[in-house]
């Protein structure tokens, strides 16, 4: 639910239902709820550089956190767009596939697939009856959605930020790894839980966002707009799975502007400033030093720097994803076992919830 500044448009209570007196048998406030952190990501084609820099990496990094972490293939998600269903199968287990690469460690953290825990369905309908249908219709990326989409947008395209957020109060999730363009959806998210809690008593943490260090990695061909799965142009998305030839092609063809030298000003060099962001993150080293170290290199031989990083950077992920495929039984294994594990979490959370709304 992976789980991406937005124009922040918080809404009042306007969407939650007239407010009952608290049920007698509420649970006690969560005041110190343990830790533990919920994201997901869809299934949908290869991971790219910015799902791997804006999420992944800084997945692998919270594992190592006090707490617990689960991490969610979020195939329900993938389906508000049509979906093959032989390509949807095969995109989960290469997203399986390429998160275990990265580094997700079954043994450190919980990586399932939503669809194989119904309670998310669950939660998210009970969710979804406490949301006023304007608040959905203002979300920035229903309206970006659907005016590309026009008539054609789904009932699922609108509610998928309920599911999101059932997503993450199923487990009594207190913390969400986001990039920029989920700040929206966090704040539905917290909202609901203080919905939820005025009405039927403290039940669930209202969770805080984890803002990802890495700004949204542009498009190399378009830096207005952020890199993409589903962009048409091939050459503006850099996949983890791309051979270095494929790299070196793509930088070559980045778009830049007119001056030769590599600073790092991205109101005005929006395409040379993407570059340098890009070259500092897969580096680890800040922004300054990049921008030192390549003076006196023009663009063009400084995309080739970046590319020869980058491809650095991918070439042990990309040989391990390549190992894994090849042993669907394992892949399939681990989503298994690692949603059998979300399920003991998410059942007795159901179950309360269930209870508390008046459910026998």
């Amino acid at each position: 639910m992976a789980l991406r500044s937005m124009r922040k448009t918080r809404g009042c209570w306007g969407f939650i239902r007239a407010l009952h007196k608290t049920p007698a048998a509420a649970p006690a406030p969560q005041k110190d709820a343990v830790r533990r952190v919920f994201s997901g990501i869809q299934p949908t084609g290869t991971p790219h550089l910015g799902n791997y820099l804006g999420a992944i990496e800084s997945w692998v990094s919270l594992q190592n956190e006090p707490g617990s972490v689960l991490y969610s293939i979020v195939d329900l998600h993938s389906i508000t767009v049509p979906q093959d269903p032989a390509d949807l199968r095969q995109s989960i287990l290469d997203m399986t596939a390429a998160l275990l690469a990265c580094g997700i460690n079954p043994e450190k953290s919980i990586l399932f697939q939503q669809s194989q825990v119904a309670e998310h369905t669950q939660l998210s309908w009970i969710l979804t009856c406490m949301v006023r249908l304007p608040r959905l219709q203002h979300l920035h990326q229903w309206k970006a959605k659907s005016a590309k989409q026009k008539h054609d947008g789904t009932v699922g395209l609108l509610t998928y930020p309920v599911l999101q957020a059932a997503d993450v109060l199923l487990y009594k999730s207190t913390h969400v790894p986001v990039g920029e363009d989920q700040v929206q959806h966090m704040e539905l998210v917290q909202d609901l839980a203080r919905g939820f809690n005025k009405k039927y008593g403290e039940f669930f943490p209202v969770p805080k966002s984890i803002l990802t260090s890495m700004k949204k990695v542009k498009s190399l061909r378009d830096p207005s707009v952020k890199m993409s799965k589903s962009d048409p142009d091939r050459l503006a998305t850099v996949r983890i799975t791309d051979s270095p030839e494929e790299i070196v092609q793509k930088f070559r063809k980045a778009m830049t502007d007119f001056t030769s030298e590599v600073t790092y000003d991205p109101a005005r060099r929006e395409g040379v400033s993407n570059l340098v962001a890009i070259h500092s993150a897969v580096t680890g080293l800040p922004v300054e030093d990049v921008v030192r170290q390549s003076a006196g290199l023009d663009t063009a031989r400084y995309k080739l720097l970046v590319a020869d990083a980058v491809i650095e950077k991918f070439a042990p992920i990309k040989s391990e994803i390549e190992k894994l495929k090849m042993d669907k039984d394992h892949l399939e294994k681990v989503l298994q076992a690692g949603s059998a594990r979300a399920k003991e979490l998410a059942h007795p959370v159901c179950q309360e919830v269930k209870k508390l709304v008046g459910f026998l």
